[in-house]
């Protein structure tokens, strides 16, 4: 400092004063600007601890601001279609060929029956029975006649007497074409006499008693006649 200063008219103590005054001004303006800045910045949580490392927010002013973590946003799953199960259509059944004259007959259109010409047979009589078969279809067929085909059978109790099937040589197949509504009539005679499998063996004749007979095909059956042998 130079050494002619303090030999103003000036004294020492009135230059310090001087100094100390205008310090004093720009310490007091400093802390208004300071306090200025701080008041402008909002309230700040001094309870909440920095973290270790942490970098304090520039200017101060985002540090009170709550920390908000953006999720981003998932579209809802698409519900899954409601698939229904598609009925398998059923396959369409073939139109039958329509009957033609001739054509087999359709069991479903045949009508048999067997009759007995009495009920009580006294010896030496032999009961005969009347068969009948009638084609109910719309048109002409052909059927099977045979004694193997269309059986007489007589019973007694579970006794198997006698059968028209048995003991049967030569063509057994007897095809007839039936007209609609015209019955095939057959008579047959049984001769008192039992039958079997055995054809050399010696037949029997039946005894004295109540017998059934009945005729059957395959598919269809007569009602029962009843009679007796005296």
């Amino acid at each position: 400092m130079d050494p002619d200063t303090f030999r103003s008219d000036i004294g020492v103590d009135v230059y310090w004063r001087r100094r100390l005054t205008a310090l004093i001004a720009v310490l007091v303006v400093v802390a208004v600007v300071a306090w200025a800045c701080s008041s402008s910045s909002g309230p700040q949580n001094s309870s909440t601890p920095q973290a270790a490392g942490e970098s304090p927010a520039p200017g101060g002013l985002l540090a009170g601001l709550p920390t908000v973590t953006v999720t981003p946003a998932v579209p809802p799953a698409a519900a899954p279609a409601s698939h229904s199960p598609t009925p398998t259509p059923k396959p369409a059944k073939p139109t039958p060929r329509p009957k033609r004259p001739g054509d087999a007959c359709d069991t479903a259109d045949l009508v048999l029956s067997l009759q007995g010409e009495g009920e009580v047979y006294g010896a030496p009589d032999r009961p005969r029975f009347v068969l009948t078969l009638v084609n109910t279809g719309k048109v002409m067929c052909t059927t099977d006649v045979g004694p193997r085909t269309l059986e007489i059978r007589i019973t007694s109790g579970d006794d198997r007497v006698w059968s028209s099937a048995d003991c049967v040589s030569g063509e057994t197949d007897d095809l007839h074409r039936l007209e609609r509504g015209i019955p095939y009539v057959q008579v047959t005679e049984w001769d008192r006499h039992r039958s079997g499998s055995d054809c050399r063996a010696k037949r029997a004749a039946a005894r004295p008693g109540t017998y059934v007979a009945v005729v059957q095909a395959p598919g269809m059956k007569s009602r029962k006649v009843v009679f007796h042998l005296r």
